[in-house]
């Protein structure tokens, strides 16, 4: 039994951070927008977006390593952390117009003040990390940044990682004050909320089945109704795929010339979660180390406080596993339907390039729980593994597509948007820093794909978006305005953390 329906202005897939985004921006743009979700789980913000499928960091490259390479000739390039921090205040600046027109409340549901820091040990990587931080903190977007190798410095900074540390090894830490904790999950119910007052039509428990471009050239998509087990059709000039690593396989159905070549390789997470509260009293920051060789730059290993329905956690990973699955709801088959005749090549040389990072998914996924903890105990030497247990992340369906620089089957480790060229259809494939820049992505997929509107829609976004066309690092004094009015807005400097 199936059933058509009427045609719609918006069709959005998934009901993530993403869908949530592009949503609030389209109805504060164009009210008179009419918009469907379908999302084939339960509610919103239930996957990839969840609080407990991801780390919670809000990315703005304050701590993360792998956003800043060492070059050649021993200067750090920090060109892709001034990239994502200036993202990051994009979204910062739109949660705060959003909160400050009452358009969702209560921000310490959704984000805390938390220090962010980078830890290292051994000659080599301190010495790495002392010109990391002379490069950033130069710059005015990483203003208030520490340097310290002192470990009596340290001991008042991460009592817990410096008690009982026995090691001889020089160690070194960057600690900025202005780092978040932020909770995807919470922020998607939120907006999604938000879009329910404003006539949205959102349909939990729809798998979108197909879609395919009609004669009049809008696209229809084929949806199961799990409720009912019929199928309907749906109509829309525009359609998004913001499906998490589901994303690929609609992409791909949708036929468009753009998603040809382009495969995905799966890679989930586990964190290992403190039950001690004695032990989760004694921490207070997000602290991210570097990477294992062969590893992907999803596991960098980090000592997480988080805020989670108001209780304060520590968590610490993630570990890598693999499972060919694209979502964490999704297929054994995933992996395996995806590979199509256009990107088999790819994927097969994506294979033989990475035969490193195979070999580290294997290892990790034959750890042992006292292995895991001999991990843990590099961040905590005292760590007991009574005081821990385990909670599976998200899937993150990394990008392998043709490159000029990286050539055939290149790895990718980013967020990117896959659009047709008359801009009708748009897919988000990729992971981090994902989440955290989805205002940045969403106003990208607005250009791309609503040319004729983009300038009619110009001084809304501004108003939403003060810096929005330009440099934060080369405006610093409205850079210094943005953080005093997202930070008194969004309530960051007044918040005391939450225990439980």
């Amino acid at each position: 039994m199936s059933n058509r329906e009427t045609n719609t202005d918006v069709i959005l897939i998934g009901a993530g951070i993403m869908s949530a985004t592009l949503g609030i921006l389209l109805k504060e743009l164009d009210p008179n927008c009419n918009i469907k979700v379908f999302e084939k789980l339960e509610g919103a913000g239930e996957e990839s977006s969840n609080e407990w499928n991801n780390a919670g960091t809000g990315h703005a490259a304050l701590c993360e390593l792998n956003y800043t390479a060492e070059k050649p000739d021993g200067s750090i390039d920090i060109s892709k952390a001034i990239n994502i921090n200036e993202q990051f205040q994009v979204s910062m600046q739109f949660w705060s117009h959003l909160v400050k027109n009452k358009l969702i409340e209560n921000p310490q549901e959704f984000i805390m003040p938390l220090p962010h820091m980078s830890l290292v040990e051994g000659d080599e990587n301190v010495a790495f990390l002392k010109k990391r931080f002379e490069a950033l903190s130069a710059n005015p977007l990483f203003q208030g940044m520490e340097y310290s190798d002192d470990p009596s410095t340290l001991k008042e900074w991460i009592p817990l990682i410096m008690e009982g540390r026995s090691s001889s090894d020089p160690i070194a830490a960057t600690k900025i004050d202005s780092g978040t904790d932020v909770n995807f999950g919470a922020l998607t119910r939120m907006l999604f909320d938000r879009l329910k007052t404003e006539n949205t039509d959102i349909r939990y428990r729809h798998s979108v089945e197909d879609l395919k471009r009609t004669e009049h050239g809008l696209w229809e998509v084929k949806v199961r109704n799990h409720e009912k087990n019929t199928l309907e059709y749906h109509t829309a000039k525009f359609v998004f795929v913001g499906g998490g690593g589901g994303s690929l396989h609609i992409l791909q159905k949708s036929g468009i010339p753009e998603g040809k070549h382009i495969g995905g390789f799966p890679v989930s997470g586990i964190f290992m979660v403190c039950n001690n509260p004695d032990v989760i009293a004694q921490h207070h920051a997000k602290v991210y180390g570097k990477a294992k060789v062969g590893a992907p730059p999803m596991s960098v290993p980090h000592l997480d406080t988080r805020f989670i329905e108001n209780k304060k956690s520590l968590l610490f990973g993630p570990f890598a596993g693999f499972t060919p699955k694209f979502l964490k709801t999704g297929s054994m088959m995933d992996l395996v339907t995806s590979v199509k005749p256009d990107n088999l090549l790819t994927m097969l040389s994506a294979g033989a390039k990475n035969m490193s990072l195979t070999n580290y998914l294997v290892r990790q996924v034959m750890l042992s729980k006292e292995q895991r903890m001999e991990e843990l105990r590099e961040f905590i030497p005292n760590a007991k593994s009574e005081d821990w247990d385990f909670v599976v992340a998200g899937q993150r369906v990394q990008v392998i597509k043709d490159t000029e620089a990286g050539g055939k089957g290149t790895l990718q480790f980013g967020t990117e948007v896959v659009s047709a060229e008359d801009g009708s259809i748009a897919a988000l494939l990729g992971a981090s820093p994902g989440a955290s820049t989805a205002v940045q992505v969403m106003l990208e997929v607005l250009t791309k794909c609503f040319p004729d509107r983009i300038q009619e829609w110009e001084p809304k976004i501004k108003e939403m978006i003060p810096s929005y066309g330009l440099s934060l690092m080369e405006n610093p004094a409205l850079l210094n305005d943005i953080h005093t009015s997202t930070e008194e807005t969004l309530q960051l400097s007044s918040k005391k953390p939450v225990y439980n």
